[in-house]
């Protein structure tokens, strides 16, 4: 299971049991819109190969809101 931890400056990952931080700049580059407009399933597309989505896309702007 992956966890991801959204913030104002990036997302604390656990994959695989492996802790790292995806920063904001990164994620903005790589998905090629604004952090805030950018979904948690986008996000997990980045970290896992075939990731199993389930329940709506949250944007990171309402989950740190």
């Amino acid at each position: 299971m992956t966890v991801l931890s959204f913030d104002e400056t990036g997302v604390d990952v656990v994959y695989e049991g492996t802790e790292f931080r995806l920063e904001k700049a990164l994620i903005e580059e790589a998905i090629g819109k604004s952090y805030p407009d950018v979904t948690d399933h986008e996000v997990l597309q980045m970290v896992e190969e075939a990731p199993s989505l389930s329940g709506e896309p949250r944007r990171i702007g309402d989950i740190i809101a």
